[in-house]
């Protein structure tokens, strides 16, 4: 049975995480009745061991995230993640007791700053990658994102060559719909899950409605020119003279649909992993600018001991 990383081993990670804030909670409240001299500030002895064990975990974490695909064994990499995932957590406590909630305009506020940042867009990271693939694996119901793609272009070649034996008009409109539908495009375009297809909604409906309107009214000549798929269906079941010219209409009615629902499931598809890219893009700079920033804190904080 798969194991989450958020539970892993009975949340050990996260007993780990709490005993060490707990321990700083501690030893901070207790520090300042110890030694009456100091007070709390990150040049104490107790803010030099908490900003080590600090700085400890931020360069480990990083660590990890450099290796962590280079890991073979699942169950190791479930383990070191859960550890990521609590002991970066454990940092909102461990870094602001370090602090000694002493704040300036400076390198080592700009630090602890980014660190909340990487923290943050760590939590969302959690929320990307513990709810996107199940929903991916839901949305692509057993195939991949290239047997998609070459279905829609297998229903397109067959929406064509049947729209070739209607007319010329449905040939050439068929064809046009074809080459409007676009789907990926730009990171933008891909995160906001945009595609660009024929109008085809509601396309179950306006059946429906043909069925008992056709026989009586035309579609505007207005609207066959401007090459509205519906409307030229419409047209051609209204003036189809044969059983069988009325079924090969029908019959791309239906590709169009297979075809719209497939285009949906590939936007869908291309949405989760752009959102789960999106986190990457945020996180990985953040975390470099955090290093820069966290070494020079180290550097001055040891010039000026």
């Amino acid at each position: 049975m798969h194991e989450s990383f958020l539970v892993y081993r009975q949340f050990k990670h996260l007993k780990l995480a709490l005993a060490l804030c707990l321990v700083a909670i501690i030893l901070y409240i207790w520090h300042p009745f110890h030694d009456a001299a100091e007070s709390r500030n990150g040049g104490t002895w107790l803010g030099y061991a908490l900003g080590g064990i600090g700085a400890a975990i931020i360069f480990w974490l990083t660590w990890f995230g450099a290796r962590k695909r280079s890991y073979k064994a699942s169950s190791r990499l479930q383990g070191w993640l859960s550890a990521h995932v609590y002991l970066g957590a454990s940092l909102i406590i461990i870094a602001t007791l370090h602090t000694g909630f002493q704040f300036g305009w400076n390198v080592h506020t700009l630090a602890y700053v980014l660190m909340l940042a990487v923290i943050a867009s760590g939590f969302y990271g959690i929320y990307a990658y513990a709810r996107l693939p199940a929903l991916m694996t839901a949305n692509r119901a057993g195939e991949t994102l290239q047997s998609m793609l070459d279905e829609i272009a297998a229903l397109d070649r067959e929406a064509i060559a049947t729209a070739d034996v209607i007319s010329a008009k449905v040939h050439e409109i068929t064809v046009r719909s074809v080459e409007r539908t676009t789907v990926g495009g730009n990171f933008l375009t891909q995160l906001r899950g945009a595609s660009q297809t024929e109008n085809l909604e509601n396309i179950e409906q306006q059946l429906e409605e043909m069925h008992t309107q056709l026989t009586t009214a035309d579609p505007l000549a207005s609207d066959i020119e401007e090459g509205k798929t519906m409307m030229v269906m419409a047209h051609q079941l209204s003036t189809a003279r044969g059983g069988e010219q009325v079924s090969r209409v029908r019959q791309l009615l239906d590709l169009l649909t297979r075809k719209k629902a497939l285009v949906e499931r590939v936007r869908k598809d291309i949405r989760y992993k752009a959102t789960m890219d999106f986190w990457l893009y945020i996180h990985v700079p953040i975390t470099f600018a955090l290093l820069a920033a966290l070494i020079t804190h180290i550097i001055c904080v040891f010039l000026y001991w």
